[in-house]
């Protein structure tokens, strides 16, 4: 299975409990549902919301309940997995508890689209584009610190040559991106060249959007979408944005489709993959001269 991260399942596990409760006719109501398994109220709204996984025999009496007893083996092998799985970030220090959901929807993800404004996005970083993009958000960060993030950054990249299938990922970069040049133009130059490089994988698709284009959808900042294959089959992906703070989750389906829509919006005014690789690299030649 391509989803093995125990967050991921965790939670695609209780978005499920939650669902198939609420697709009963008429609604089955969390108070019966309680009455049913013969547990508290609070047990059933843990069991919905991530804090608790339902044991064998709550899968086994709940499924049937909801109509869906032909899933009860499948969905006592996706509880197993969360409950022993081990999320591939775990040997990293200092992981943020707000990004680990992002770091394993990236890692089982079917589909990701992303647009950025600002800077190459983590994905497509080098190493050196990385530490600076690091320094100029926090200077006060520690050699180790920062190192520390480098490898964390490096390591989410695995995902674009994930076997056996590597998740599609289309990606739009402002051209604003490619003029916020690093402290050593080397540096740039040196990430626009891997830019090129890295958009030639079959499953990346990258387009930048021109400054003659004008204002467009995405004026609101980046943002992500990742999309999910029949392993996780009723799952409605996820939309990600992210502040100084910490990164924000948006998990309804129609809050989803907004930022899919801005996505679609924003790339009717890219340039193709090939007129974006003829502008990489007559941008990586500015920044040498």
């Amino acid at each position: 299975m391509v989803a093995a991260s125990p967050t991921v399942l965790r939670r695609h596990v209780a978005l499920q409990l939650k669902e198939l409760r609420e697709a009963v006719e008429p609604e089955l109501k969390r108070e019966a549902v309680a009455e049913h398994l013969g547990c508290s109220l609070g047990h059933v709204r843990h069991l919905e919301t991530l804090v608790s996984l339902p044991k064998p025999l709550e899968v086994r009496a709940l499924l049937p309940l909801y109509g869906v007893p032909d899933r009860v083996e499948r969905f006592l092998g996706l509880v197993e997995a969360a409950r022993t799985g081990k999320d591939w970030w775990s040997d990293f220090p200092g992981v943020p508890s707000w990004l680990e959901l992002l770091l394993g929807m990236e890692a089982a993800a079917a589909t990701m689209h992303r647009y950025d404004a600002l800077v190459v996005l983590g994905l497509f970083q080098t190493p050196a584009y990385t530490a600076a993009v690091i320094r100029a958000q926090e200077p006060d960060l520690s050699e180790a610190e920062v190192q520390q993030r480098i490898q964390l950054r490096q390591a989410r990249q695995d995902v674009l040559t994930r076997r056996p299938v590597p998740p599609e990922v289309y990606v739009l970069l402002d051209e604003a991106v490619l003029y916020r040049v690093t402290e050593d133009p080397a540096v740039t130059v040196e990430q626009v060249e891997h830019l090129i490089k890295i958009s030639q994988l079959p499953n990346v698709h990258l387009q930048v959007v021109p400054f003659a284009k004008g204002l467009h959808a995405g004026i609101n900042g980046p943002f992500t979408t990742l999309g999910f294959g029949p392993e996780l089959v009723g799952d409605p992906g996820i939309a990600y944005t992210e502040s100084r703070i910490q990164g924000t989750y948006y998990e309804q389906a129609d809050q989803i489709q907004r930022y899919r829509d801005t996505w679609s919006s924003v790339q009717l005014q890219a340039a193709t993959p090939e007129e974006t690789r003829a502008i990489l690299a007559h941008r990586a030649e500015e920044i040498a001269a």
